[in-house]
């Protein structure tokens, strides 16, 4: 008789959406010298849905929801160009979901392009690292970030975390702790029915060239720590012969199966 826990790694399924575009104008900020200088790029911003026979799992939540519609926007100080092109709600009926088919939402970090439609999943339950939470939540932010505050001011059913997390607890969808680019910066590990071990980054790595010289951006809150977690990543990934996804490379996102691909 086969193992229950075979079963239910047989059956965790991982879909990928667009969370909209993010247009790099200034890529030097992603690197602490002046490595990118006057070079551009355009970043995706994917979110996730992980179904396990336990629940369904968010990962991340894309771009503000108010740009579906809208001409791109360009921030005040021209670093980002940013458009989305559809809402979470249109999205998960791809898979034939609502928000309330979701029991948990994660969120690599809670930087705009990764929060866009939390509030949407109000009726989850929010896996946040106490140290990201605190962060967010915290009077400095509220009044010199409001946005970023708002963008998760609806979520009431929170799970604080302090490092690794196994969501279902069978060890096929583990959050783990990277801090560094934000307090509580977390990567997510899977083990796939079709794909095998797979890593999310979050914003662990931005490009492909900074995962392979280490490169930090110049707005990560914490260098060491950014550089401490990086080698954490890398042998954790080592050790389970995972697939690294670099969540903002598009070349990593047009390589996930998309959700009507999916279901052919």
């Amino acid at each position: 008789m086969a193992d229950i826990e075979e079963i239910q790694k047989s059956e965790v399924k991982l879909y990928t959406f667009s969370g909209g575009t993010v247009g790099v104008n200034n890529l030097e900020l992603f690197s602490q010298d002046n490595t990118y200088q006057g070079q551009t790029k355009e970043f995706s911003d994917p979110f996730y849905i992980i179904t396990h026979p336990k629940g369904n799992l968010m990962w991340d939540a894309g771009l503000p929801q108010m740009l579906v519609g809208q001409d791109p926007y360009t921030d005040p100080s021209g670093a980002f160009t940013v458009s989305r092109q559809d809402s979470v709600l249109n999205q998960l009926q791809a898979i034939g979901m609502t928000p309330d088919d979701i029991e948990f939402l994660a969120l690599s970090h809670t930087h705009f392009d990764h929060s866009g439609h939390a509030n949407t999943m109000k009726n989850a339950t929010w896996l946040v690292q106490e140290s990201e939470y605190n962060f967010i939540t915290s009077e400095e932010t509220q009044k010199n970030n409001s946005d970023l505050y708002n963008a998760i001011k609806d979520l009431t059913k929170i799970t604080k975390l302090n490092g690794d997390h196994d969501v279902f607890g069978d060890g096929t969808v583990i959050i783990k702790s990277m801090p560094g680019h934000t307090p509580g910066h977390q990567v997510l590990y899977l083990e796939l029915a079709d794909h095998g071990p797979v890593l999310l980054t979050g914003d662990l790595y931005h490009l492909y060239e900074n995962r392979e010289y280490k490169r930090v951006p110049s707005f990560n809150y914490n260098v060491e720590q950014t550089l401490s977690s990086m080698d954490t990543f890398e042998a954790f990934a080592k050790e389970k012969n995972a697939k690294v996804y670099l969540q903002h490379q598009k070349e990593d996102f047009n390589k996930m199966p998309k959700a009507p691909e999916y279901l052919k």
